[in-house]
């Protein structure tokens, strides 16, 4: 590792570092609400951005090992997204009011990939899993890659081949490069998280996904930063992140993210945002700390906790 891998890595840990801190204060956002398990409740509203600080917090832990600063604050975090589901007690409750509702076993399998599980839940979806009606479930290509995943994560059997879902997919589909817009670009990373479970799974990319990505990607991210669209441009540095053959593409994009960062901590989601409102910046916030886990190079203190 270079004097400049040096640096660029401890100015990718602060933005990290200040990123969870500002989410640590604001916790009082992600928590459930009395609605929570209520028929019209707002799914986008409690459940799924608890969901998302679970995943990015399951990210960070597994990625990062314990000696990491960035380790130890992430854990919290997801202690208290699981507390915030009674254990997982919520799920199978919910589970029993939306028996095919898939984005309950999907925030409950980011918990799930942290070793935070309920089994009573998991045998519950696993007999709703066999049934043609979860099979047929309408869903767009992107989001069946996601519950095949969310399966494979929670023990639960998986309802159909990935193959035939990735091939409906934009990605999949490897479409001409100059059609990239906002909704394919979001399309794009969260089939890259699918494939490789959110970094954890290295050579999850089939060979002409990753030679595609190599070639366009690069393109693909100075349009969001000349856009200053800090959300996806996040997400899209964590999907160079998960692929070795791509983790070049982020050096030059690390330092128009810091200097998008709010004081706060906060990373607005587009533009140079003048407040922190939670509404504006929670998910920014958090795509950058899963692109700082997925983008830090292990020091050698870190490799040597893990050979032990």
């Amino acid at each position: 590792m270079t004097a400049a891998d040096v640096r660029e890595d401890r100015g990718v840990a602060e933005l990290a570092a200040a990123a969870l801190a500002w989410l640590g204060a604001h916790l009082e956002e992600f928590a459930l609400g009395e609605d929570a398990l209520a028929a019209d409740g707002r799914v986008d509203a409690s459940w799924k951005p608890l969901g998302e600080l679970a995943q990015v917090c399951a990210t960070v832990t597994r990625t990062r090992p314990p000696c990491d600063p960035l380790h130890a604050p992430a854990r919290e975090l997801l202690a208290f997204a699981w507390e915030q589901t009674g254990q997982g007690e919520l799920f199978l409750r919910l589970q029993r009011l939306e028996p095919f509702a898939t984005y309950p076993l999907e925030v409950y399998a980011a918990l799930a990939a942290a070793g935070l599980r309920y089994e009573p839940y998991e045998a519950a979806t696993a007999v709703v899993a066999r049934t043609r009606g979860w099979r047929l479930t309408e869903q767009e290509p992107t989001r069946r890659l996601g519950v095949l995943n969310a399966e494979s994560r929670s023990g639960v059997p998986e309802h159909g081949p990935w193959a035939a879902a990735l091939d409906r997919t934009w990605l999949g589909g490897l479409p001409e490069p100059w059609t990239f817009e906002r909704a394919a670009g979001y399309a794009v990373t969260h089939v890259v998280f699918h494939l490789t479970d959110w970094g954890r799974a290295e050579g999850g990319l089939p060979p002409e996904l990753e030679s595609y990505l190599a070639d366009w990607l690069p393109a693909w991210l100075d349009t969001c930063v000349e856009a200053r669209m800090w959300d996806l441009s996040c997400e899209l540095l964590a999907v160079a992140g998960s692929v070795p053959r791509l983790a070049a593409t982020a050096s030059a994009v690390w330092p128009h993210v810091a200097a998008a960062q709010l004081p706060t901590g906060a990373v607005p989601e587009e533009g140079g945002h003048d407040g922190d409102g939670f509404a504006h910046c929670y998910h920014s916030t958090l795509m950058a700390v899963l692109a700082a886990a997925s983008t830090l190079r292990p020091t050698g203190r870190e490799q040597l906790e893990v050979l032990r």
